[in-house]
């Protein structure tokens, strides 16, 4: 697994190794443990799927408040999407910054945006499934 601290580096772009032969590929792209080595913690309360039909189309920004405040690993299942994470939490250094990256179905790439951050995303290609936990 291969872990990199965005500008904010509070959001990790994590990709997965992923175990290729002729029929296709495994990747293992949560572990508890693994995940609590790099600082994220969880426990994760939901998973969610999207599908935006068209290039192009625009979700979020969204966050969870306290008493409700939760983080989100977030993948693409087909296509491609522009995710974008925006710090309000107030008093940090990076208060209201923002970081972004392209996560593809093919390169695997995910975004851990932590709690106390809007998300969003731009989808680059017709009919993107997201996947965040």
């Amino acid at each position: 697994m291969k872990v990199e601290p965005l500008a904010i580096p509070d959001v990790l772009s994590i990709v997965p190794r992923r175990f290729a032969d002729a029929r296709g590929y495994f990747a293992e792209t949560y572990a508890a443990k693994r995940f609590t080595e790099i600082g994220i913690d969880g426990p994760f309360v939901q998973d969610n799927q999207s599908l935006s039909r068209t290039k192009g189309t625009l979700r979020g920004l969204h966050c969870q408040v306290a008493p409700f405040a939760q983080g989100k690993l977030v993948r693409v299942l087909r296509g491609a999407a522009w995710d974008v994470a925006v710090d309000i939490r107030e008093g940090s250094p990076s208060y209201g910054k923002w970081v972004a990256r392209t996560l593809t179905a093919d390169g695997g790439e995910q975004l851990w945006v932590p709690p106390g951050f809007l998300h969003g995303f731009l989808t680059l290609a017709t009919d993107t499934e997201i996947f965040y936990k």
